[in-house]
């Protein structure tokens, strides 16, 4: 899957090299007690039977042609940028209010709360406005449950509902999933793309070193998302928008899998998501309060920067 970009950086904007490619002592972010082993904890004996399941659905359905009909039946007019709602930022926030990740182990959170949480997390870093920005919206491609169904793995409404194609962690499809490198890889057989001899081999449809933007991850909120913003000509760099594309992909990000497949130019990309990764994971807390009213004036500021104030196109 190429790119979608063009021509999204205003240098009058954003300044790239305000900001480091540093990773912070993790107990500098985190916003609790918990060890770094306690966060991420993926097993059949102590995950969430919720958790499990969705894993399970997600590893058997996630498929090349799956992944094809979710970009024809997201798909965005590359001219005018329609899509099947125009709804602003604020308004977006208010449906996904009712919507609990299905796939997270840690803790059940208002996307809102955790969005602001990994926001504030960037900004008390010193981190720059695009950033932050980037954080506050990196989850808000769930909003896909609003025409979603549970057989597609895109139910928001019914807390019991499947999420398999929202929420979790993703894995390139098209080849080989990496055991050694995904959360219950014992669910990896259950993929019919397994049984494809076009698709299960090491480099499956790919070649060598293609990129990573060649490259199809299981959909869900971050491929959505990111063409989204493309659609809607937002402001946020290139970096920015892979950070949002690519922070559900642990196995790449996290495990190190798929070098055969990315390039040189795709390790400071790499940099970027872990960077980010960091405020993602270690901010998200129940005890980490967040006084919406307070900031949420703030970050109309920052929307409106990037370009994305008013109605836009979901």
């Amino acid at each position: 899957m190429a790119s979608l970009l063009s021509n999204s950086v205003n240098a009058d904007v954003v300044d790239l090299a305000a900001t480091k490619l540093t990773h912070f002592n993790t107990n500098d972010i985190k916003t609790n007690d918990k060890d770094d082993d306690d966060f991420r904890t993926y097993d059949q004996e102590t995950t969430p039977e919720r958790v499990v399941e969705h894993y399970k659905l997600m590893r058997s359905k996630q498929t090349v042609s799956f992944y094809d009909r979710m970009a024809e039946k997201y798909h965005f007019d590359p001219t005018t940028g329609e899509g099947r709602r125009q709804m602003t930022i604020e308004e977006a926030f208010v449906e996904l209010e009712s919507y609990v990740d299905a796939s997270d182990p840690d803790l059940d959170l208002p996307n809102k709360i955790h969005l602001l949480q990994t926001a504030e997390g960037i900004r008390k870093a010193g981190h720059p406005e695009w950033l932050q920005l980037t954080g506050l919206l990196h989850d808000m491609g769930k909003i896909m449950f609003l025409w979603g169904t549970g057989e597609d793995g895109q139910d928001g409404h019914d807390p019991k509902g499947h999420q398999w194609a929202l929420g979790g962690d993703t894995f390139v499809v098209g080849c080989q999933i990496p055991s050694e490198a995904v959360v219950f890889p014992e669910f990896n057989d259950l993929n019919p793309d397994m049984h494809d001899s076009r698709y299960n081999s090491k480099f499956g449809c790919y070649t060598a070193h293609c990129g990573l933007d060649s490259l199809k991850m299981a959909w869900g909120h971050d491929e959505y998302m990111y063409r989204m913003l493309v659609a809607n000509k937002c402001l946020i760099p290139k970096e920015g928008l892979d950070m949002i594309r690519y922070h559900s992909c642990y196995p790449w990000h996290d495990k190190g899998a798929y070098k055969h497949l990315t390039t040189e130019e795709d390790e400071e990309t790499l940099e970027w998501v872990k960077l980010f990764n960091q405020f993602d994971l270690y901010t998200k807390d129940e005890d980490n309060v967040i006084e919406v009213e307070e900031l949420w004036g703030y970050y109309v500021g920052l929307i409106d920067k990037y370009g994305l104030g008013g109605k836009l196109w979901w």
